[in-house]
């Protein structure tokens, strides 16, 4: 591996590849050594061949493809970790990886050793890492464990404290290895909210299976197959070609035929809000979309505020006006956030996003336009609460976190007073099957028939 690549790129590959030699017997290998290449006595596994491609200066690029086409023994040739067998890599900048669990960290020391010991190899000094401590400590948020053996820890765990690292070394270059896929949904907020700083000033590499992740995160895509390079380009052409690939590869030639249940609802309600015309055949089968909340908790780390204005409690409640932790897709549901605040304010705003696991904003709105009108304005030390009335979408298996914001002023001018990204978390054991990000519940579903 080089580093005087062109200033314009972050890193170049160049007919990067890399050969192991796979012996059917241990013999062989020393076989091999004694008669110096005038026979083979080894099979020749390419796991890498031929590949190149460019990746400029403050891009997002995912690294898609199967299980053994090639994404690891890239990553750790671009990292310096593994030699090529043919080929180059030009690489501008300091990088930062975080590789499969177990890499980097030795599990017999504790995890302040570890610390150190990573810091140092991105030639950090003990004064450096000595300024930083306390933030990677607060970043990896596993309290005494820091003191512990690595050995002890789980695998969450461990990427929270490696983690924490790789975002305390002031690297150019970000390299990470479907890592993230074992943290929890807080955790990997924390980590989504760093990347999207983070690249704003420098370069991120990302190995993952998840689409999505690329959708949402990459500008363009690198598709490995087999070892070689099958593509690369657009993040969204590339996800559709890889998907469209392997789609054609497995699909089921045959349709299943729709049963008698899921033909019978024909008729449209005639209400200002609408129902789903499936949701009593779905919430009485295995298709029911379940929807659990957890309780309120503010968190410090993903809190920030800028004024005197707390928020106090957050949860949804029924069309009964009952609180509620368990409720299911599709169905009226009120979201109250109660604050409190200690001085005046003018032209209150509330608001709410609602985030999947890699950060993605799916839906949320706000106060502002309801009330733009109103000259609404709120005394100090009271306390307030505003509501949500909305019909809750189908949502994929998976953990969401709603977002709290209140701010004062309009959409374009306002003080921000404080922003609780976490307030709480909706995990869905989805059945349904929803297309997209969210399934938006059907007023009415039709076929119609004509003869001749």
């Amino acid at each position: 591996m080089s580093s005087d690549s062109s200033p314009e790129y972050a890193i170049e590959v160049t007919g990067l590849s890399k050969c192991y030699e796979i012996y059917d017997k241990p013999r062989d290998r020393l076989t091999q050594m004694l008669v110096r290449g005038r026979k083979q006595y080894y099979k020749e596994f390419w796991a890498l061949k031929d590949v190149s491609f460019k990746i400029k200066k403050g891009e997002t690029i995912g690294i898609i493809g199967r299980n053994g086409s090639g994404k690891s023994t890239l990553l750790q040739m671009i990292c310096g970790t593994l030699n090529p067998t043919t080929g180059d890599v030009k690489v501008n900048g300091r990088v930062a990886a975080l590789l499969e669990l177990g890499a980097g960290f030795n599990p017999e020391f504790s995890g302040v050793e570890n610390v150190y010991m990573a810091a140092s190899l991105y030639s950090l000094s003990k004064e450096e890492v000595d300024q930083r401590f306390d933030a990677i400590a607060t970043f990896a948020d596993i309290g005494d464990h820091i003191h512990q053996p690595v050995k002890t820890y789980s695998s969450g765990m461990y990427v929270r404290l490696a983690f924490a690292v790789i975002a305390h070394v002031n690297a150019d270059i970000l390299v990470i290895d479907e890592a993230l896929a074992v943290g929890d949904v807080f955790f990997t907020q924390k980590c989504m909210r760093f990347l999207k700083q983070f690249q704003e000033r420098g370069t991120v590499l990302l190995v993952t299976h998840d689409m999505s992740s690329v959708l949402a995160l990459c500008d363009g895509g690198v598709w490995l197959d087999k070892g070689q390079l099958k593509e690369w380009g657009v993040a969204k052409t590339i996800c559709e070609s890889y998907l469209s690939h392997y789609y054609d590869l497995n699909r089921d030639s045959t349709i299943g035929k729709p049963t008698a249940e899921q033909t019978t609802y024909k008729d449209k309600l005639n209400s200002e809000d609408f129902y789903d015309c499936r949701q009593n055949l779905i919430n009485t089968s295995s298709l029911r979309n379940d929807l659990e909340v957890s309780i309120f908790k503010d968190q410090d780390d993903s809190t920030s505020q800028t004024g005197r204005v707390s928020v106090v409690d957050v949860y949804f409640q029924d069309i009964h006006g009952q609180p509620v932790k368990w409720f299911i897709g599709g169905e009226l549901v009120t979201l109250k956030v109660v604050f409190r605040n200690e001085i005046d304010i003018q032209q209150p705003i509330i608001g709410f996003i609602i985030k999947d696991k890699l950060g993605q904003s799916l839906f949320g709105d706000n106060t502002y336009l309801t009330f733009a009108e109103e000259r609404i304005a709120l005394q100090k030390n009271t306390y307030s609460t505003a509501s949500f009335t909305f019909r809750m979408p189908i949502m994929p298996a998976g953990e969401y976190t709603v977002g709290i914001a209140i701010a004062s002023g309009t959409q374009q001018d306002h003080v921000m007073h404080t922003w609780v990204h976490d307030s709480l978390v909706i995990s869905s054991n989805s059945k349904s099957m929803a297309t997209g990000l969210l399934g938006i519940p059907m007023l009415s579903i039709e076929i119609d028939r004509y003869e001749g």
